[in-house]
Formats: C-alpha cells, structure tokens, sequence
C-alpha cells in the first residue's frame, strides 16, 4: 500500500508513526508534514488545502489511500476529489463533513435524530442573537457556526461576556465567514468526553475514548486552547450506550439524508446530571485525542481504514493494548492568543529515550539543523503505562528531558480529580 497523509500536526505525526508500522506499507508521505514526520515518512511540500495539488501528486504517485488529518480540507471537499480520481480517501464528503462544517447543521440533524444535545437556536443577526441573550441570561455558549480552528466557542459566565463574543464573532468577523452566523447554547455541566468511531457509511466500529483538557491553566482555569493534553482510556466510561446513542443514529440519518458518512466520526459528549449529551460532532481524529488513542490500538490501523473504504466495518474489530495513555502539550510562550514563534527546542533523544515515551512534533521546523518551535501547540509528549498514574509518569518524566526551556505545560494531565 502506498498511503499519503495529509496535514501538518501532532495528529499527523501520530497517523504517521502508526501507519508507518504496518507490514501493509511499501511507501508513505505526508503533505505538508513537519520534521517529526520526517522522522517516519516522506513529507511533500504541499498544503493541506491545495485539493488539487494533491490530488495530482496521488495520480502521479500511484497513491491508494489517503488519509486526512485536519477537518479543513474535508469541508473544502477532498474526499470528492479523490474520488472522482479513483483514489480511495478515508473521510468523508463536503456534504457530510458539514458535521462540523456548520455547527447548526450537526444541531438540526440531533433534532431530527433524536439525539440529545444542549437546547440551541441559530442567528444571522446580531442584535437578534443580543436581545435572546439578554432574555436568556448566562451562563451561555456562543459558537460561530463554521470552522474556527477550535476557537470559535465562548462559554461565557456572563451577559456582557456572550455579547463581547457576539460582536467579536459577528461583527469583527474574528473567524471570518464562520461568523456570519452563530449558534447560542445553553451551558452543559459535566465531565467532557471524546468519543471516536470508525465508520463505513453504514457500520462503525469504536476506536476509542479520551478525555481532553482544554483550559490553558491548572486545575482547569484559564483560556480555552485547542487542547493542553489527553488521557484515555476514560476511567468509568462505558462506551456502549455511546456508540448507540450518538454514533449509530448520526449515522443512519446521515444515509437518510444521501450523505452517507465515511471515516472518523468524533462526538464531543458532556456527561450531565441528565444523561450524556452532544457537545459538537467533528468529522477526524481530535488533537491530542489521537496522541493517545493510536499508541494503545494494538490492531494494524491500516486495514481498518481500508476495511472503513470498502464498506467492511460490519465484519471487522479492532484490539486494543491494556493499559494507559496521558499525552501533555507543551505549547509556545504566549498562546493560545499569540504564540512567540523562534525559540530552539533543543535535542528531543533523551524524551524519546524514556521508556514508554513517544514524542510527537506539531508546530515545529529545521533551521540549519535546530529544531525551533514554530506554532502554538509545538509538541505532544505521549506516556504510556498499565495505568493512569504509571502512563502520567512516563509523560512527565519525558517532560522533563525536553531541553525546550521556553515550552509552557500543565502538570496536572490525568488527574480527575479537577473535574469533581
């Protein structure tokens, strides 16, 4: 098999480094990549969004699955210009990624699924969506209706912090013309969840579990980031009744619909006190949910994703290792709001020595030979173990062997405790 994935961070890092395992593979690349994809592929110099540069380079390349990483070229339509150049890609098309694409959408097909989620209405007006606010009161949810890159989401405690939202999402256009509409939630309580499926279409297979930290801070304060670590699996989650309640209809009324949905499937859960509800559906591996979900599949993921492509999934199971995973970011000073690009993160043999320990790179780049942090989220430091403690510690220990003196980290990574 001759595989291209596409994208540049952690969780291309993490897709490569698995499927580079496989005894399935004869040649892999990745595009753009980054020096640690480097490390276990051929990166290609082309962006994640130029759909028909990579289209290209698959023909010539004589390309038979292509995996994506991030959710922007699924939206722009990737999957449908594979397919119509007879390559197989494992995601699905713009019409079903509008999962995530549209957050309206994804409410509007819970609604239709039976699906709970958080009570919502859409505006395209902003002083429409100020006066609801005002009658509604906080705490509040204001999400821009398209992509983001994960920052479109405010959860604000008060009136005046959803209207400062409003206005810097729809006025501002902070997010562009993700913000021409919005979509107002009540706030969810509870313990968050990231729930994956491998899906066909017509059958998912679960691929595991996570619970992300999104706060910059200990103890769970500051900004929202993109995700400042992960732990899987999630102690006391059965995902069973998950699959059930969130996966299978999402997906039965997608093939209603005449979208059918193929590839990864992840459903953002919030266990309340009424039950589990949907977050948000995302249409790709989470970032760093994947850092520490592919190191504990103990199955070959390449022919699940093939098995996904050909519509198998019905007689196909995936194994996992026993035990733990805890991945901690460590990300550049200044972010999530402005990352100082430039500062040398050092030699990472030592962190990658650590028994247990996988080092995955994401905002990174070579400059005559140094490897410098070059986005917000730099490295994801993955440890594994037989439980959560024994995981968190090889996470730590790996760490500390990082040289990068500048890179900023939560220390408290897996302790549960913070969501009690």
């Amino acid at each position: 098999m001759r595989v291209l994935v596409v994208g540049s961070g952690g969780r291309e890092h993490a897709l490569a480094w698995a499927l580079s395992a496989s005894p399935l593979l004869t040649k892999l690349w990745v595009a753009p990549g980054n020096p640690g994809t480097a490390l276990v592929a051929e990166n290609v110099g082309i962006a994640a969004l130029h759909i028909e540069r990579l289209v290209q380079f698959a023909r010539e390349h004589a390309v038979d699955l292509v995996v994506p990483g991030p959710e922007g070229p699924l939206v722009a339509g990737l999957a449908d210009a594979m397919a119509q150049a007879g390559i197989c890609c494992i995601g699905p098309t713009a019409a079903a990624a509008r999962l995530e694409g549209s957050k309206a959408f994804a409410k509007q097909l819970c609604n239709d699924a039976g699906i709970p989620t958080a009570l919502w209405e859409q505006f395209t007006d902003v002083e429409e969506a100020r006066a609801f606010i005002r009658r509604r009161g906080a705490p509040v949810v204001v999400k821009a209706d398209g992509l983001a890159s994960g920052k479109g989401v405010v959860v604000a405690a008060t009136v005046e912090a959803a209207e400062a939202a409003l206005d810097a999402i729809m006025r501002d256009r902070s997010f562009g013309d993700s913000g021409a509409s919005v979509v107002i939630e009540e706030c969810l309580m509870g313990e968050e969840i990231s729930l994956f499926a491998l899906c066909d279409g017509t059958d998912a297979v679960f691929l595991g579990a996570a619970q992300d930290h999104k706060r910059l801070g200990d103890g769970d304060i500051g900004p929202n980031t993109g995700g400042m670590g992960a732990l899987s699996p999630v102690p006391g989650f059965d995902p069973g009744p998950a699959m059930d309640g969130f996966i299978r209809p999402a997906l039965a009324e997608m093939a209603r619909r005449g979208t059918p949905f193929r590839g990864i499937l992840f459903a953002g859960l919030m266990l309340t006190a009424d039950g589990a509800k949907l977050i948000e559906y995302n249409v790709r591996f989470g970032d760093p949910e994947c850092q520490v979900l592919l190191p504990r599949l103990r199955s070959d993921l390449l022919p699940a994703l093939l098995a996904a492509c050909d519509g198998e999934l019905g007689r196909f199971d995936l194994r996992w290792n026993a035990g733990a995973a805890v991945a901690v970011v460590m990300a550049a000073p200044g972010y999530p709001a402005a990352p100082e690009p430039g500062s040398d993160i050092g030699d990472l043999s030592a962190a990658a020595a650590v028994p247990g320990a996988l080092v995955f790179q994401a905002g990174t780049r070579l400059d005559s030979g140094r490897l410098l942090a070059d986005g917000g989220r730099v490295l994801t430091i993955c440890g594994t173990g037989a439980d959560a403690a024994a995981a968190r510690a090889v996470a730590y220990q790996a760490v500390e062997a990082v040289p990068w003196t500048e890179g900023i980290y939560r220390t408290d990574i897996g302790v549960r405790s913070q969501y009690k």
